[in-house]
């Protein structure tokens, strides 16, 4: 939850705006020339990230916090919430450290062996920030992650685009089913990790590809953050796709992210996209694809589909292209 209006925020950021309840769009893994390996300036990034729509990203830098500073207004502003991080290379595996007190480094010359990580990701927390499991079937060095997804808050299932011949991408399709399975075991146990996609930028051309898509309370650090950790987001490969899901009852209605008690009663699930020609829309439950729907070449469509609570715990949707390509994909709705 996020705190009460009147309380002093834990930490600020580079910008909160009064902006309201809204479903906001940002990308919160990037990296400017201070990374190994990335070309953009902050002023770069700031400039592309207004020019796509997003309303927040978060810097990540490697294994440190220096360009925190750097996202100062005017690259940070009100059309722009900037989030500090920071991504953690250790040596088995990434995660981003997000929520940072402006300059706090987190270590990272340690893997697994070390049983080091957890304590790490419990200072983050106690700052208030979020710790997330970064690409985790990277194909490089260090790239693959040891770390378990259940230690995180959340987990990158969708890291750059959705295209396996690119040498810095991640598995993304290994890392979406590790997390299907993750979800169909932790739901009923009333604690699963959110999914979040993200393009960890490097070069010119990549940034909001993916993207998250979150409701938050406002366009502030805790906010978005509390939105991510609720799971309250979808995943979009680009701010063309538009996508809305609810599932209800004759009584209660619950949107991506929340419980729907449904007393027993059958539930519609609505899907309605635009933005992806010809995608083919699935619904996913504990027991795998359970219903599929195509767009029209125009990439637009509304599907429904009549579940009850005793045939499936939860539901999720993926859109994809012809191609299989991922459009967008979301946090589970949960039905009790």
């Amino acid at each position: 939850m996020v705190d009460r209006p009147d309380a002093a925020p834990r930490f600020p950021g580079l910008r909160a705006t009064g902006r309201g309840p809204a479903w906001y769009r940002g990308d919160c893994h990037l990296h400017s020339v201070l990374s190994h390996g990335a070309e953009l300036t902050v002023p770069q990034l700031a400039t592309a990230a207004r020019a796509l729509g997003l309303d927040f990203v978060a810097t990540t830098e490697h294994d440190t916090v220096r360009g925190h500073p750097e996202w100062a207004p005017p690259h940070s502003g009100d059309d722009l919430l900037v989030i500090l991080g920071q991504e953690v290379t250790t040596r088995t595996g990434h995660w981003l450290a997000l929520g940072l007190p402006p300059e706090q480094q987190v270590d990272s010359g340690y893997g697994i062996r070390d049983d080091t990580v957890e304590r790490h990701l419990h200072r983050v927390r106690d700052a208030g920030g979020l710790c997330v499991l970064a690409h985790p079937y990277a194909p490089y060095p260090s790239g693959t992650s040891a770390y378990p997804y259940r230690w995180f808050d959340a987990v990158e299932v969708w890291n750059g685009r959705w295209s396996s011949d690119l040498p810095w991408n991640a598995d993304n399709e290994a890392a979406l089913a590790e997390w299907g399975r993750t979800l169909a075991h932790e739901v009923h146990r009333g604690r699963w990790r959110p999914a979040v996609g993200n393009s960890d930028t490097h070069l010119a051309g990549q940034l909001g590809a993916p993207h998250t898509v979150v409701f938050a309370a406002d366009l502030s650090t805790e906010a978005i953050l509390a939105g991510l950790r609720q799971g309250r987001s979808w995943l979009a490969e680009s701010t063309g796709v538009h996508l809305a899901v609810e599932a209800s009852t004759a009584a209660r209605v619950a949107a991506v992210g929340q419980h729907l008690p449904t007393g027993g009663e059958q539930v519609t699930v609505r899907v309605e996209v635009s933005g992806v020609p010809s995608g083919v829309v699935t619904l996913h439950t504990e027991r795998g694809t359970v219903h599929r729907a195509a767009l029209s070449s125009a990439g637009t469509g509304t599907t429904r589909w009549h579940t009850t609570a005793g045939e499936a715990g939860y539901v999720r949707v993926e859109v994809r292209h012809p191609t299989r390509q991922m459009a967008a994909l979301t946090n589970p709705i949960i039905l009790t």
